[in-house]
């Protein structure tokens, strides 16, 4: 009696005869078919539209690890829309208006996730919760709520990143030879040329050694 079931005895085609010095890559190749499918299964909060709304904070806990784009509207402590945006780091944003604005303007949340984040796809839904409210949200009037996750970024930093940022700015800005930061250069070189002439001139030496010493110790 013969049976339609695969005979799992059997080594599939691709993993028969393979040299031993191939055998590794050849692993990391075909022993991933499970490992891939799980690690490309889709992210249930990335998938999840919040029309009910939840806390901000238990939002941002269980966002932790993704990065979820959509629309997002923020709701104080009595429910009331606050601010209503889109971001591609809707967690990022949200902490960011947190620190911003406190969790007292900043305790609700409801979000529409974006699988493929198109701005004027999310600026229309945006506009559409907007439009769909008695009046806009004070946020969306006075223009002071962060609206780009940069602006939200800077706003959740603590003094030590906020330093770490600019820091990191500034050597963008030499890395692409920022025009002010050039002149910025200019006018020092030109300040050590007079401080030069200077004491040429009146034999008075102390600002050239002044500066040559504020370079060594810089070193």
């Amino acid at each position: 009696m013969t049976s339609d079931s695969p005979d799992t005895s059997v080594t599939p085609v691709e993993h028969q005869n393979v040299p031993q010095a191939h055998q590794g890559l050849h692993d990391f190749l075909y022993s991933a078919a499970d490992e891939h499918s799980a690690t490309n299964a889709a992210d249930p909060i990335m998938e999840r539209t919040v029309t009910t709304p939840v806390a901000v904070q238990a939002w941002c806990d269980e966002a932790e690890g993704s990065k979820v784009a959509g629309v997002y509207a923020v709701l104080d402590r009595d429910r009331n829309p606050q601010f209503i945006s889109y971001s591609r780091n809707v967690a990022l944003s949200l902490r960011g208006h947190i620190t911003q604005k406190g969790e007292e303007s900043c305790a609700w949340m409801t979000v529409q996730p974006f699988r493929i984040p198109k701005r004027d796809a999310m600026e229309q839904l945006r506009d559409e919760w907007i439009a769909a409210l008695p009046s806009p949200p004070p946020g969306n009037v006075d223009g002071t709520w962060a609206r780009s996750v940069r602006e939200a970024a800077t706003q959740a930093m603590s003094p030590a990143e906020r330093e770490a940022y600019e820091a990191k700015k500034l050597k963008l800005r030499r890395a692409m030879a920022d025009g002010t930061l050039n002149k910025n250069v200019i006018q020092n070189e030109a300040e050590k040329r007079q401080d030069l002439a200077a004491a040429m001139n009146d034999d008075n030496w102390s600002a050239v050694v002044k500066e040559q010493t504020k370079e060594t110790e810089a070193d």
